[in-house]
């Protein structure tokens, strides 16, 4: 029969192995950087991968690396938002992209040397054809968007309250990464043939969060 000391050590090893267990599973929950498998905060960088469009999670040293660089595998995702109240669209001009939609990201392609139209869908972002001067007439009444930087920035525009007279149309000069969370949601939440209530509460509250950190631009200066 094991003696007292023999039962209290074998009673601290088996707390210390379920502490070790639960470290063990709280590390694998933890994201990681998918450069070097580094353990990361909630509130970490993001790089694209050009070539895929593929958002990747970074740590902060690894962002670095890419941080500006124009010819790379990868670009660092911008962290700022602009919220844009005076932008200039007409809906002749919206229907002329000839986006199915009303809701829809555009960003300037530095591999493809052009602009690139994706809208959300059930089954992820769906690419538009985007007739060229259809676009040009739109840069031309914004010049804002000559700012947008290639791959990692682009015009995200929501018209689904305005097609429906409830409210303005909302357009933003946003994050690569915020534009693809936004298909993810839809993609998530989306049900029947409409959507579902469920949908279109997230994504009233992923844009009521995106302005509320996003930079008031009005006619191209800071409000």
């Amino acid at each position: 029969m094991p003696d007292e000391s023999t039962l209290a050590f074998e009673q601290a090893f088996g707390v210390l192995r379920q502490f070790t267990r639960s470290l063990s599973a709280a590390s694998r929950a933890l994201e990681h950087c998918e450069l070097c498998s580094a353990g990361l905060h909630h509130d970490h960088p993001h790089l694209v991968e050009i070539a895929t469009r593929q958002i990747l999670c970074a740590c902060d040293a690894c962002a670095l690396l890419f941080d500006g660089l124009e010819k790379s595998k990868y670009k660092r995702v911008s962290r700022n938002s602009q919220h844009l109240p005076n932008f200039e669209m007409t809906d002749g001009q919206w229907e002329s992209l000839m986006i199915p939609i009303n809701m829809a990201f555009l960003f300037r392609s530095s591999l493809e040397s052009r602009i690139v139209a994706l809208y959300p869908s059930p089954a992820g972002a769906v690419e538009s054809l985007l007739p060229l001067d259809a676009w040009d007439e739109i840069a031309g009444n914004n010049p804002i968007l000559n700012q947008l930087k290639p791959d990692v920035e682009a015009l995200l525009v929501n018209r689904v309250g305005h097609a429906h007279g409830l409210r303005d149309a909302e357009y933003y000069i946003a994050p690569i990464d915020e534009c693809y969370k936004l298909v993810g949601l839809i993609r998530a939440n989306w049900k029947g043939l409409s959507g579902g209530a469920e949908v279109w509460t997230e994504v009233s509250r992923f844009f009521k969060e995106l302005q509320s950190k996003s930079e008031v631009v009005r006619g191209g200066v800071n409000a």
